[in-house]
């Protein structure tokens, strides 16, 4: 088949702008199942592949509304798995904060749940106030990843702990589990100690999507060698296509293919009947937003406080916050290249956290994607609507025909699970070194 973009949808219950619940007719909930049951209606008459859940294990002041105020993803999903037939259903849940058993038994279930529609996003938590909730001291950056990469590498063992015909329901002979297709991890590592097997057979994907964001050296790393999708953050063309060529290569050095990972720049489009009433469109949500929650958002983003600086200089030379990379180089970046005031930045952190703006009418936004996803720096796009559910009614109405008119996107579903839909093989049981070397693993 020919190659054709990915749409995920990025979902916050009051909107991906900070004050898109302001917006006439918006929603101003993310605890409303209602509110989230109607957004994937309607991303999946839009054919997207994935709706993606983030989360936080903390709360700050001025933050986003919906990190503020949200509900515990996997209880969400598993909700939202009712109520959908084929669009897939991705959540964070942390690699510092979690178990791993714990981590892989939920996704499990999601993926049974919903026949086949789970992904994870794993995460290291970046907020340093998150260790409070858990009586610990939150690690380093560096600490963080290498833990991660103990916590994904058992996550995975603990999918492959059951072959796929271990259940085997056999009447006739009474026999329910075939235990010689059962095994124990046993995993003893640094951070680690996990026995297994999970309580609960093979998944239908085999293994749940994995979903990875990182943007540092660390978590490009984990990301190449563990992910089936990367979420990234970019704002210029040139430079995202540049990081899409470094990341596919980086790929290959732990043994994959380049399509083993699809790349989905995160990207908030504001649609308009024309390109200038689209920035009118922006202008008025920007409107809605005070200093004091740009100003605390921005300083969340960059790892420290910013609200003593004058807004209207030029943007310091910051260095690089123990948080969260990726925001802060892209954020960064933008602003030296373009001589950006404070004030110019924490706008753009207001309109989509620090991920690419892009204003225009429904041809501008698809041509913009399309060229993209054509030119080599993107596979496809975690979309973010400034507000639900008016704003991703508009892509899905206007945008979407635009793409599918291109020969770009799907026009409908032509699979069932969430691996289908991004082209991905199901990955084949993993079986500890110890039984593929003919070493009896003990049960």
């Amino acid at each position: 088949m020919a190659r054709e973009i990915h749409l995920g949808l990025f979902v916050l219950g009051t909107g991906n702008h900070i004050a898109g619940w302001r917006h006439p007719g918006a929603s101003t909930s993310f605890q409303s199942l209602a509110v989230s049951q109607e957004i994937a209606r309607i991303a999946e008459r839009g054919k997207f592949d994935l709706l993606f859940l983030g989360d936080g294990l903390s709360v700050r002041p001025n933050s986003h509304p919906s990190y503020t105020v949200r509900l515990e993803p996997i209880s969400l999903l598993s909700a939202l798995a009712v109520t959908t037939t084929h669009i897939g259903l991705g959540a964070t849940a942390s690699t510092t904060y979690g178990q791993p058993y714990n981590v892989a038994r939920a996704f499990n279930s999601l993926d049974h749940l919903s026949g086949g529609r789970a992904a994870w996003n794993a995460v290291t938590t970046a907020a340093a106030e998150a260790g409070g909730n858990f009586g610990r001291q939150h690690p380093s950056h560096d600490q963080r990843y290498a833990i991660a990469e103990e916590f994904v590498d058992i996550v995975r063992g603990l999918w492959d702990c059951w072959d796929d015909d271990a259940i085997a329901a056999d009447r006739a002979t009474g026999l329910y589990v075939d235990w010689t297709k059962v095994r124990p991890l046993n995993h003893e590592g640094t951070h680690f100690s996990v026995k297994g097997p999970l309580s609960a057979g093979r998944a239908p994907q085999g293994h749940p999507v994995i979903l990875q964001a990182g943007g540092s050296e660390p978590g490009q790393n984990l990301a190449a060698r563990t992910a089936d999708v990367g979420f990234t953050v970019v704002q210029d063309f040139d430079k995202a296509r540049a990081g899409y060529k470094a990341f596919k290569e980086r790929v290959k050095r732990f043994g994959r293919r380049p399509e083993d990972v699809c790349i989905m720049p995160g990207v908030m489009p504001i649609i308009g009947e024309t390109d200038a009433d689209a920035r009118a469109q922006l202008n008025v949500l920007q409107s809605y937003v005070d200093d004091v929650s740009n100003i605390g958002m921005l300083s969340a983003r960059l790892g420290q406080d910013l609200s003593g600086l004058p807004l209207d200089q030029p943007v310091p030379d910051l260095p690089l916050p123990d948080s969260s990379h990726g925001f802060a180089r892209a954020m960064l970046g933008k602003a030296r290249r373009e001589n950006m005031t404070l004030r110019e930045l924490y706008n753009l952190t207001a309109a989509a956290r620090g991920h690419w703006v892009l204003c225009g009418s429904p041809k501008t936004i698809a041509d913009t994607l399309a060229h993209w996803f054509v030119d080599g720096a993107a596979d496809g796009f975690n979309v973010m609507p400034a507000y639900f559910p008016g704003a991703l009614d508009d892509f899905v109405d206007l945008v979407v025909p635009e793409l599918q008119r291109y020969g770009l996107f799907r026009k409908d579903y032509r699979g069932t699970t969430l691996r289908d839909h991004l082209g991905l093989e199901r990955p084949p049981v993993v079986r500890p070194a110890l039984e593929t070397a003919g070493v009896p693993v003990s049960r």
